[in-house]
């Protein structure tokens, strides 16, 4: 297990629509584990910014930073006492990637970042992320799939420069090993083989950046 190996708080991260939750949600059933899911659905704003970018993407940005900020600090507390491995859908840093993304408003940016790391002291780091890539096409399949009338409008170029943001940020993550995991030939919700694979190599815990590519079956 992976409290054995030292790893009491894992996160999953990807880019929208490559699986995160949905594995989230599996390892904690499997490994009893205590799951965070981001309240995607509580933010106000963020069916505004799909129809409005510009807009609406500081209020947006800046609910996510909040919410986050409260949501890992209240379940770093309930882990210790009741669980003894938390696994969540996001990592902190989630939030920087999107404001960098998102906030063409300098000013806004500028303020963004303040708050941002007025609230990063002391935020609980995880002992192994598992970041998921996935193509564009492969992306944008998934989003359609599960069907959220909100993200109607994600386009291919705002899914590629997410990627090439979180890209960058995992490559050059110092704050715990990361697990790369390419998905565009498996299909781990609906193939039990190709979901065995994905948890054995997390359950292998590295030690370092290490990037897996699963071979279909």
């Amino acid at each position: 297990m992976l409290t054995d190996k030292g790893v009491h708080f894992l996160a999953i991260e990807g880019v929208i629509g490559v699986g995160k939750t949905t594995l989230a949600r599996i390892i904690a059933d499997r490994w009893n584990a205590l799951c965070i899911e981001e309240n995607y659905e509580e933010n106000p704003f963020l069916e505004k910014f799909y129809e409005n970018r510009e807009a609406y993407a500081f209020q947006t940005q800046l609910f996510f930073l909040l919410d986050r900020h409260k949501q890992l600090q209240n379940s770093a507390l309930q882990s210790d006492l009741f669980h003894d491995l938390l696994v969540s859908d996001y990592t902190y840093d989630k939030d920087q990637i999107f404001a960098a993304q998102n906030l063409e408003n300098d000013s806004e940016y500028a303020m963004y970042e303040a708050v941002a790391k007025a609230l990063n002291r002391d935020m609980p780091k995880p002992d192994l992320v598992v970041y998921l890539q996935a193509s564009v096409p492969t992306l944008l399949n998934r989003i359609k799939s599960r069907g959220r009338s909100m993200e109607k409008s994600i386009e291919g170029n705002y899914l590629k420069g997410l990627q090439e943001r979180y890209d960058h940020h995992f490559w050059h993550y110092q704050d715990a090993p990361v697990l790369i995991i390419n998905t565009d030939n498996i299909d781990f919700v609906h193939n039990e083989s190709h979901l065995q694979m994905v948890l054995d190599a997390i359950a292998e815990c590295p030690q370092q950046t290490t990037y897996f590519v699963p071979e279909a079956k």
